[in-house]
């Protein structure tokens, strides 16, 4: 059977960029950035962004491409004979599982909230009745397991529409409505109470908070960071990179990704 390609090259920067763009930056960057000091911390994941994240990026692209394979087989066609590469696959995709555990988990978190918006729950609430709400949840392991099996499942019927007809159709759809809601938050931020001292503390850099929690510390979060933020390490994006075509630059994807990014 013919193997699928994405049908454009908006098609494969979106799936990309919906791999790299997630939790790490709607949900994670935010605190860990109050954490670390602002705009002093954002300036270092910025410049580990820059010197790690990109390179691994590009790298992972080319193994994809290379051996137009995913992960579990990538290394097996390039490897040289003798070496042990293909011991990688074990570890990719052991880390690939544990992601998609952790991902269904919170996407089935996400669909109950969505349940109980729609039907008036959390209305009145203040955050403490929200915080007591998410915790009557954890305490209830068949409502969380079936909205992950929900999401399993919705996930399994997107995947089986195929690449172009499935994938990459409903990843447009969504990644352009997620990107427009961004959008919509920051812009909704800038005119909350208090949000020019906000900026301010986003935006203007202070080192002396970097000095008072720890430089190694401030500069292993950034580096975490920066790899969380784009899904490397544990090839996936391989797994793209595996269906770009041979006339595309891959730094000139990974470099578009990192900006959407």
């Amino acid at each position: 059977m013919e193997r699928e390609n994405f049908s454009s090259r908006l098609g494969f920067i979106l799936i990309s960029a919906g791999c790299a763009i997630g939790l790490g930056n709607v949900w994670r960057f935010p605190f860990i950035t109050g954490m670390y000091g602002g705009a002093s911390f954002v300036l270092i994941y910025l410049f580990f962004l820059l010197i790690l994240g990109l390179p691994i990026m590009v790298a992972e692209f080319s193994v994809g491409r290379a051996s137009c394979r995913s992960a579990a087989l990538s290394f097996d066609v390039l490897e040289p004979k003798g070496t042990k590469w293909h011991l990688y696959k074990y570890g990719a995709i052991a880390g690939n599982y544990i992601l998609m555990m952790f991902y269904t988990t919170v996407a089935g978190w996400m669909l109950y909230y969505f349940y109980k918006m729609a039907v008036g729950d959390f209305a009145g609430l203040d955050a403490k009745g929200v915080g007591a709400l998410f915790g009557s949840l954890l305490g209830d392991p068949l409502t969380m397991t079936f909205n992950m099996v929900l999401t399993v499942l919705v996930c399994f019927g997107v995947c089986l529409l195929g690449l172009q007809a499935g994938v990459e159709k409903i990843t447009k759809t969504m990644m352009l409505c997620l990107l427009i809601l961004m959008l919509a938050l920051a812009a909704n931020s800038m005119f909350l109470p208090g949000a020019e001292a906000g900026l301010k503390y986003y935006l203007y850099p202070d080192f002396n908070k970097v000095f008072e929690k720890g430089v190694s510390e401030v500069i292993f979060a950034a580096m975490g960071q920066a790899f969380f933020t784009l899904s490397l390490g544990i090839g996936a994006l391989a797994i793209f990179g595996s269906y770009i075509a041979k006339e595309r630059s891959l730094t000139g994807e990974a470099v578009f990704i990192t900006i959407l990014d």
